[in-house]
């Protein structure tokens, strides 16, 4: 069964910092483009961040230089480095990722929960 499990979520101080992981796991071929997002309760879901499978990165401006996207494409792993964390950051953080299994599909992740208290 091909997935997206995310960890590293948690609670975390202001100021402080996370870092979430996002596995692909089954029988996949490749591992294409990958993207962060999340979602706060009463809004809608939102932008983080995003890479390509060469490494080109995109950040959402509210969290530009506090948040840092990378992977690891020989773990089928990516990466959200969360630093300076506002309590504003607090949502359900989501993955999401282009699949090669049969051919290229979307796939999310559950989800992992991030709350920063003041």
């Amino acid at each position: 069964q091909v997935q997206l499990v995310e960890s590293g979520g948690g609670l975390v101080q202001a100021g402080g910092s996370l870092r979430l992981s996002c596995a692909a796991s089954g029988s996949i071929f490749s591992l294409g483009a990958m993207g962060w997002y999340r979602q706060a309760p009463g809004k809608q879901r939102e932008f983080v961040a995003g890479i390509t499978r060469g490494g080109i990165t995109n950040v959402a401006d509210s969290v530009k230089g506090r948040f840092t996207i990378s992977r690891d494409n020989a773990k089928n792993t990516g990466y959200l480095q969360m630093n300076s964390l506002k309590p504003e950051d607090t949502a359900v953080y989501s993955c999401n990722a282009e699949l090669y299994v049969t051919n290229w599909s979307q796939y999310w992740g559950q989800g992992t929960q991030v709350t920063v208290s003041s």
